[in-house]
């Protein structure tokens, strides 16, 4: 049994066990009907350590070229929000399914572009040998879940987005930048797991 399994899966329930309000959503900015299911996985690395792993989409993408997503995308018909994450998963980075221990999903997240995102969080072996599929992942790499995780990280930005003021945050990393959706299902994360207990005895 994995000890950082265990003790992020402690932390988590017990963070769920709580009624919070005001958790980031974009769902207000989207246009009208029913949002698209989508999901996406936190992986965490099991080291002493931990950390999470992130992609940079392609430049020529249509959709969100050249930012930092949780590898993830739509929820197929049949499939539920866990099952797509770890087919994405591998799809994008090649994270075979049986190397992934699921904690369970967070708090869902509605996007601007119409999309109702459930992000699943999970546990892997670190160091596991990666395919990145070029027409989805151009890079990727590792942040400590405890530097994402703690608020003081997160940046608030405001920005002009159709037309209106829009405010969002980004969490800078080594020249890299953090922001839009998968910023703030971290800002929501970070309401459910204290930065400061990640570390177990």
């Amino acid at each position: 049994m994995s000890v950082l399994f265990d003790h992020l899966s402690a932390l988590f329930d017990r963070g769920h066990g709580l009624e919070l309000p005001d958790l980031r959503d974009d769902a207000h900015l989207g246009p009208r009907g029913t949002p698209r299911p989508a999901a996406v996985l936190i992986a965490v690395t099991e080291r002493e350590e931990p950390g999470v792993l992130l992609i940079h989409r392609p430049e020529d993408m249509r959709a969100h070229p050249g930012q930092v997503a949780f590898p993830g995308g739509k929820i197929d018909p049949g499939e539920n929000a866990i099952e797509a994450a770890l087919r994405e998963a591998h799809e994008e980075l090649g994270i075979r399914s049986r190397d992934v221990r699921v904690i369970g999903a967070t708090d869902r997240f509605g996007t601007g572009s119409g999309y109702d995102v459930t992000p699943v969080l999970a546990t892997l072996p670190p160091d596991l040998p990666l395919l990145p599929n070029p027409a989805e992942v151009s890079d990727w790499f590792e942040i400590p879940l405890r530097f994402i995780l703690d608020p003081a990280n997160h940046v608030p930005q405001s920005a002009i987005w159709q037309g209106q003021p829009r405010d969002y945050l980004e969490i800078p990393w080594e020249g890299r930048r953090i922001w839009g959706i998968t910023a703030s299902i971290i800002a929501n994360l970070s309401r459910r797991i204290p930065h400061h207990a990640v570390l177990h005895d």
